[in-house]
């Protein structure tokens, strides 16, 4: 569990978002487990932004949200951090991958097989030192 809280302190040292927050009515907001567990859902599996409301129990907006785009003084730490490095320029590192598709439609099948024999969807995700994601496309 220590490890756990390393994790989530560490995320809301980063970014305010994932503080819990009380509403309007004084009553708590949602879980920062809840935010960082649905963008984790949205870029670990690929699902829809609305598809964790069933399964974690927070709305859309909510999961789209943290997954913000980086703002002007997190691209002037990572381009600081890079420089000091000697990567001059740099955000983060670019990582492409196959990822298998179990559920490919047969028709489409042909398209998205590649020397492995089998359906797969390429992933795309830019990453900066700390492992915060920027990027991620199927």
């Amino acid at each position: 569990m220590a490890y756990e809280s390393g994790i989530m302190t560490s995320i809301q040292e980063q970014d305010n978002y994932f503080v819990q927050k009380a509403d309007a009515l004084g009553r708590p907001g949602l879980k920062p487990y809840q935010k960082i567990t649905a963008a984790m859902r949205i870029l670990a599996y690929g699902v829809g932004a609305d598809a964790t409301d069933e399964y974690i129990k927070i709305g859309e907006s909510t999961a789209i949200e943290s997954l913000r785009s980086p703002n002007a003084e997190d691209i002037e730490r990572l381009l600081h951090i890079g420089k000091q490095r000697g990567f001059s320029g740099m955000l983060g590192s670019l990582d492409c991958m196959h990822w298998g598709w179990k559920n490919c439609p047969t028709a489409w099948a042909g398209q998205y097989t590649g020397r492995s024999g089998r359906p797969t969807i390429i992933l795309e995700a830019v990453a900066d030192y700390d492992m915060w994601i920027w990027h991620a496309r199927l």
